[in-house]
């Protein structure tokens, strides 16, 4: 399968790298464009892919393109692109928030037949750590959508869910990583506190994050189970749960995901 990216931004390099060193795609099988031929070359060349001179050269060279280009670029490319779209019927994935099959189809053609797949990658991917939920139109294949998870697989982990779900997808995977790192900048500063340098503290926190996370992945214990083994009867850990609970910290995390979802749908309004 050939497969084009549009755009050439750090998810569209960071996914092709990713694809690259999985060892399961050929960079001959992979070509780009970004806003002007010369930058499209620089980034192929750093890449090690191909560099199409425009988006139509682009669309008749590949079976999978990606749209890797802001929201606000959507309906001036793919107004460019309807007639070579209908008539080569490649696989068309948009990467961009906000867009849904529907507006996506009606960009392309109201009346077409066009295989669309909307992904959701999150920030990760630029170390192949990322999470991604995948949803298609009627028109898209078992195969196609095997395809195109092996994509994104080469950069993390995929799911698929309803599209309605993909709000609340957002919060917990796209909009975390910013929460995690604010947590994380929380227990360094309670470090410094109490006498750590900064930058020896933040490395802890995260360290120490980044175990707990995978040890929870490598376990059958829920992270309530994993909460109990760390903590001791009157024990440190205890005390402080108790006090994260007096300031109502689970149920403030998720008022905060519920406003990203709530943001969401004001946004696609």
């Amino acid at each position: 399968m050939k497969i084009g990216f549009i755009g050439a931004g750090n998810m569209a390099q960071a996914i092709i790298k990713g694809m690259l060193a999985s060892g399961s795609f050929e960079a001959s099988n992979i070509f780009l464009t970004a806003s002007t031929y010369e930058r499209a070359q620089q980034k192929a060349q750093q890449l090690g892919v191909s560099a199409s001179t425009d988006n139509t050269s682009l669309v008749n060279e590949v079976d999978c393109l990606i749209l890797a280009v802001k929201p606000n670029k959507f309906e001036g490319v793919l107004a460019e692109l309807e007639p070579v779209l209908v008539e080569k019927q490649p696989i068309v994935v948009s990467i961009a928030a906000g867009l849904t099959l529907d507006n996506l189809a009606n960009l392309i053609s109201e009346h077409s037949a066009q295989r669309i797949i909307r992904v959701m990658p999150n920030m990760n991917v630029t170390i192949r750590k990322g999470v991604s939920a995948l949803c298609s139109n009627l028109f898209v294949s078992e195969d196609d959508l095997l395809a195109v998870e092996k994509i994104f697989q080469s950069v993390g982990s995929t799911y698929r869910i309803e599209e309605k779900d993909f709000a609340n997808f957002t919060s917990i995977a796209g909009c975390s990583p910013a929460y995690t790192y604010l947590f994380i900048d929380a227990l360094s500063r309670a470090g410094v506190k109490n006498g750590l340098p900064k930058d020896i503290a933040t490395k802890i926190a995260a360290e120490t994050v980044l175990g707990s996370a995978e040890t929870l992945l490598n376990v059958e214990d829920t992270p309530w189970d994993m909460i109990d083994k760390v903590c001791s009867p009157g024990g440190t850990t205890v005390a402080g749960l108790v006090a994260l609970e007096d300031e109502k910290f689970i149920s403030t995390v998720i008022k905060g995901l519920d406003a990203t979802i709530k943001r969401d749908s004001e946004l696609g309004q």
